[in-house]
């Protein structure tokens, strides 16, 4: 099993120089162009793993590169030197939105007090009675009387 480890890792440097290359901005790139990168990554991989980390990969002193990562941050709208605007993760989060609302709006205010007050009034006014049989107490479905009006 420790004999392969050498194997693995090289192989994990390979591909994860590679792809970091591949998703690197081509402006961003140090020392070499890109495709010679590239090309030196899959030839020489160990030689050429190493020296894209250290010399070819975009520098992380703050001028926005996000690590490895970074560009498909950037793909996907995100990050300081975007170009789309990045969008809210939620409409609490969002302006405009916000702004729509009728947030203290005093004539909807006053509507929904008026209404408020309407029910209770009813409410007060006419007791609830129960809308089937089966919920009156003390009455069966067929004790009910009929109404004068109906036929029968």
């Amino acid at each position: 099993m420790l004999r392969f480890l050498p194997a693995v890792v090289e192989l994990a440097l390979l591909v994860y120089c590679l792809v970091d290359c591949i998703q690197t901005e081509r402006s961003r790139v140090r020392t070499l162009p890109k495709l010679g990168w590239i090309l030196l990554i899959i030839i020489l991989p160990i030689i050429g793993g190493v020296g894209w980390l250290l010399a070819g990969r975009p520098r992380r002193d703050g001028t926005g590169d996000h690590g490895a990562f970074g560009t498909a941050i950037r793909g996907l709208g995100g990050g300081p030197d975007s170009s789309a605007p990045r969008r809210p993760l939620a409409p609490e989060d969002d302006p405009n939105f916000m702004r729509g609302l009728d947030h203290g709006n005093p004539e909807k205010e006053r509507l929904l007090e008026e209404w408020e007050a309407e029910r209770a009034r009813r409410e007060a006014q006419e007791p609830v009675a129960p809308k089937d049989a089966e919920d009156a107490p003390g009455e069966t479905p067929g004790s009910q009387e009929r109404p004068t009006d109906a036929p029968g």
